[in-house]
């Protein structure tokens, strides 16, 4: 007697899959997709017999890899894209970002923002990001549009801007927009103290608390720049990292990003403390900040994941960008040609970053039982060939043109390289507004 196949909703065949959880790389198999999630992982041919799927994708010169995962960005500042260029960080923000957010950053702006850089990530095969800004309602409403997984920021800071008044008022607001979000299958919240330079005390202290009850990760910058610690040392006698984790903000729920300028001290305490990092390699070159020692981080025990930063900084949302710097900065900076193979860095994108985000049991690995957060690497034009190793070309030849297909809870957000759940036009319009208004404020006389 023959067993009837299962229906499914969808069946991906690839020439290679690349779990994440596990070493090396499958060939010829398939993903089986049934309500948003991965029921199957197994050869194609067992697949055929076993389902029979309303939709049936082939893959045969593609590398199929978890969607990957942007663990630090500020969405909305892609309006600010090449705004402010060649400036270190604090002269960039005082003078040129924070004045332009000042005057134009409300709810619109958000969303118009963040709906551009869910295009732009979703088109390089990211499907999900951590974000840090304001107006988070309106960035729930660009992610959901779009169909993409977000993890918002409840920003906060102690000085006043046109969506909060005071840290009291941007926690209240940004947990009335978890209220609002709390049953959305793609949006999530993090805590979002900005820097240890921009929160007080108290306001961190309240943060560790609200942490605890709400099970709630916190993404914060910390140990961006060598002034950033010398200025902690004059004012507080302590370094930022130390602080925080006197405050009770280190713990396996906390993202310190950047973390450029650590010693060993600062290592052990992110190592004992199990807590994450985010590495975002393009920006803290591009603001002249440092390169942060990935190598020891990882040699301290340290699990360290990737992101790209806001676009006004890095000036890309490039996950496959940041992946191969990672590995060139690790190789270059140890002398090590062996650190970082291309697993580890894919894991640093994808898998380091879910767990980062308390999201390691849904994402982040091509895993029955997880959410099918997936993404299609072509790998047959001439700048990919020949391919003896489909792993090493994903970090060290493939770039984000090479994505063709995306899903994120199993709807496909890309096809064949082009975009679903929104207008090109309409999306071109909204940019070339806030173009506009911001191009008048930069030519206006100081």
């Amino acid at each position: 007697m023959t067993n009837t196949p299962q229906s499914i909703d969808l069946l991906i065949e690839a020439r290679w899959i690349a779990p994440v959880d596990t070493d090396g790389l499958l060939k010829n198999h398939a993903v089986a997709v049934h309500q948003g999630r991965i029921l199957d992982l197994l050869p194609s041919g067992e697949a055929h017999l076993r389902y029979r799927p309303a939709e049936r994708v082939r893959l045969d010169d593609h590398l199929l890899i978890p969607g990957l995962i942007n663990l630090h960005a500020h969405a909305a500042m892609n309006l600010m894209r090449g705004l402010a260029d060649d400036l270190p960080l604090m002269d960039w923000l005082q003078h040129h970002i924070w004045p332009t957010e000042a005057e134009h950053v409300c709810a619109q702006f958000v969303r118009d923002g963040t709906r551009l850089a869910c295009a732009e990530m979703l088109r390089g095969g990211i499907t999900c990001f951590n974000d840090m800004y304001f107006f988070p309602d309106a960035a729930a409403e660009a992610a959901a549009e779009l169909g993409m997984r977000a993890m918002l920021g409840i920003t906060t800071l102690e000085f006043p801007t046109r969506y909060a008044s005071d840290a009291e008022d941007y926690l209240t607001q940004g947990l009335a927009t978890r209220e609002r979000w709390l049953n959305h299958p793609l949006i999530g919240f993090c805590l979002a103290p900005h820097a240890p330079y921009t929160v007080s005390d108290t306001t961190f202290e309240r943060i560790a608390t609200l942490a605890g009850q709400l099970n709630l990760p916190i993404h914060c910058h910390i140990h961006e720049t060598a002034q950033e610690i010398t200025e902690a040392l004059e004012r507080d006698g302590i370094r930022p990292l130390a602080r925080l984790h006197k405050l009770g903000i280190t713990g396996p729920n906390f993202i310190g990003v950047h973390a450029v300028h650590m010693n060993d001290e600062d290592l052990a305490c992110i190592a004992e403390s199990g807590s994450y990092l985010a590495h975002c390699p393009t920006s803290n070159l591009k603001l002249g900040s440092g390169i942060a020692s990935v190598v020891k981080m990882q040699q301290s025990g340290i699990a360290v994941g990737l992101g790209t930063d806001g676009a006004a900084s890095n000036n890309r949302l490039d996950m496959f960008g940041e992946m191969r710097l990672a590995a060139l900065l690790a190789k270059g900076t140890s002398g090590d040609a062996s650190a970082l193979p291309a697993l580890e860095v894919l894991r640093m994108a994808t898998l380091k970053g879910a767990q980062a985000l308390g999201l390691g049991h849904k994402i982040g690995s091509i895993t029955p039982g997880k959410a099918a957060d997936l993404c299609a690497v072509q790998l047959n034009t001439l700048e990919t060939r020949p391919c003896y190793d489909p792993l090493s070309h994903l970090i060290h030849v493939a770039g984000r043109e090479c994505v063709s297909h995306v899903w994120v809870n199993g709807r496909c957000c890309v096809e064949h390289k082009k975009l679903h759940s929104i207008e090109q036009n309409d999306l071109e319009s909204s940019i070339a507004l806030w173009q506009n208004k911001l191009e008048v404020r930069r030519k206006a006389p100081e």
